[in-house]
């Protein structure tokens, strides 16, 4: 697979009502994830942590590239397990808690179409459960790629609502699949030519349910540096109320190497210096 060269930046905050911040993030080249906890109190933010530490395994111990779906799928299946047993170890304790849960959202850069040298062309998997988005900004134009596991989003895909009606509608933070709980929700998979996703957006309901389409797109066109994206749309959050925990990851492809293998340290490391980390 050629070595994919990445810029990437994130931001993460309370927001001006919640009093914890249950969201978690990863900026793990080639690995990106948002996950958005629930379940009150602690629940939540643990919830969240352990998917984001269960998919940083796929970045520090590596992964077969031409099977990343079936990676993620093992990886939230680990998660599921674990969120599970630390509700488990809280019923024990005799803690009352209505369950830790959490959405996810991933980009995993992944190989499709090897050639007879084992080599092939470079994609970005995306994956999501739960209300959590993923877009793409292309050619100044932003389309959302992942579609919300939601009551509202089941309505409109019904005919039953607009888009404009689910936006203010009284059941918008219902989600129809999450990780945790007895069931294991499975994830939807999309797969992205990296010519059609120059800039990629992963982010919580606290960023996409507070500013409209248009504002995420103003952003992203106006900030050159992921960094600065990522800033001033968690800022753009807080500004329109900040009702919710605001997160998000915003990742460039900037450039193609030749075909070596995925050295995620020599990643992290060509990116510092590129931003000015490092002499």
């Amino acid at each position: 697979m050629k070595r994919v060269e990445v810029q990437a930046g994130a931001a993460t905050d309370v927001g001006l009502v919640r009093q914890a911040n249950e969201d978690s993030y990863l900026v793990a080249p080639p690995v990106f994830v948002v996950a958005d906890g629930m379940g009150g109190h602690d629940a939540g933010d643990v919830a969240s942590r352990i998917v984001v530490e269960e998919l940083g395994r796929l970045a520090e111990e590596g992964y077969d590239a031409a099977r990343g779906a079936e990676a993620i799928a093992e990886v939230l299946v680990a998660a599921q397990l674990r969120i599970r047993e630390y509700d488990a170890g809280q019923h024990a304790a005799g803690i009352a808690t209505s369950g830790a849960g959490t959405t996810a959202v991933v980009a995993l850069l992944v190989e499709e179409d090897p050639g007879a040298d084992g080599s092939g062309q470079a994609r970005w998997l995306l994956a999501n459960i739960g209300d959590s988005r993923i877009y793409r900004f292309n050619a100044g134009v932003l389309d959302q790629v992942s579609v919300d596991h939601s009551l509202v989003q089941e309505l409109v895909d019904a005919g039953q609502l607009t888009a404009e009606q689910a936006v203010d509608h009284p059941e918008r933070n219902v989600i129809t699949r999450a990780l945790g709980g007895t069931v294991l929700a499975e994830a939807d998979y999309f797969l992205l030519p990296l010519g059609s996703a120059e800039r990629l957006l992963l982010c919580s309901d606290g960023v996409s349910g507070m500013i409209d389409d248009a504002t995420i797109a103003e952003v992203l066109g106006r900030c050159g540096d992921p960094r600065d994206a990522a800033d001033q749309l968690v800022a753009a959050a807080l500004d329109a109320g900040g009702r919710d925990n605001a997160t998000a990851v915003v990742v460039d492809v900037v450039g193609l190497g030749e075909d070596t293998p995925y050295d995620s340290h020599a990643q992290r490391v060509s990116l510092e210096q590129k931003l000015g980390a490092l002499p």
